[in-house]
């Protein structure tokens, strides 16, 4: 069960920020024993690829912070971050083998599909919510906004593998968010 939400969690933290949690699992696993990866993952904490996650990562927060270019960004992130929030599920979940999760290790490849459909969803209302949001602020409320999913990101890659149960408290709070968000984009879009 904490395998899975560790996985759900850092999958939505992919969601808003591809590079974050890839980022945050590999210098963990490095630093501490709270992070194990197994074999087929220690690729992900080798400093070479950290080195190149982390120039990725600088780009994606500076280009995420400009009005426009942050658009043109998530479509180019609609491939990237629903794969990296399968790599971080599965990785997780691969990880639980070591923990003898047995749902995890009789299903392997579902939780591939469960990190892309968890960061894939949040991805989808970042990018439908940006445009509103840059339209709505004459574009001042892109580097604001761009900030809080940043935070977001790290915060929730954090809970995610240090206090896993909290993470079904995020996923509240972020199916409240996505419920505001859409009523506020309809609300826009209906004819007065």
């Amino acid at each position: 069960m904490f395998a899975t939400l560790t996985g759900i969690g850092l999958s939505t933290a992919a969601g808003l920020n591809a590079y974050i949690p890839l980022l945050v699992v590999g210098v963990l696993a490095n630093l501490t024993d709270k992070v194990k990866l197994p074999d087929g993952y220690a690729w992900l904490s080798n400093w070479g690829v950290l080195a190149v996650i982390a120039v990725l990562l600088l780009a994606e927060v500076v280009l995420d912070k400009i009005p426009a270019v942050d658009s043109v960004n998530d479509i180019i992130q609609t491939a990237v971050r629903p794969a990296s929030g399968g790599v971080v599920f599965s990785a997780t979940s691969a990880a639980a083998e070591l923990d003898q999760s047995t749902w995890m290790t009789e299903n392997p490849w579902l939780s591939w599909v469960l990190g892309i459909v968890v960061a894939l969803a949040v991805h989808a209302l970042k990018s439908t919510a940006r445009p509103v949001v840059n339209v709505g602020t004459a574009g001042v409320g892109a580097p604001v906004v761009s900030t809080m999913e940043d935070a977001g990101s790290l915060g929730v890659s954090l809970v995610a593998i240090f206090l896993p149960l909290l993470v079904i408290l995020v996923l509240i709070a972020g199916a409240l968010l996505a419920w505001w968000v859409v009523r506020k984009v309809r609300r826009r879009r209906a004819p007065s």
